[in-house]
């Protein structure tokens, strides 16, 4: 377990002990929600990325296939020779 000290205006500090946002569940809970947050939010972004980059910069199953074909295709060639 860490222990963490932390520095607030007395007013916050206050307010949040009276509210019980202070007491190591809570914190924790603050945490884990500002993460889960975080990484939703860096996903979301990374989608937008990809939908802005768009379709026509992207194979087609079929043009995978045959990329897939050609490379055997030269793999066995190089084998052979």
């Amino acid at each position: 377990m860490t222990t963490i000290q932390l520095e607030l205006p007395d007013q916050l500090a206050q307010e949040a002990l009276r509210a019980g946002l202070l007491s190591s569940p809570s914190l924790e809970n603050l945490l884990r929600d500002q993460l889960k947050g975080r990484s939703s939010a860096e996903f979301l972004s990374a989608l937008d990325q990809l939908d802005a980059a768009g379709s026509e910069d992207y194979m087609s199953p079929e043009e995978v296939a045959e990329e897939i074909r050609a490379m055997r295709a030269e793999r066995r060639a190089k084998a052979c020779a």
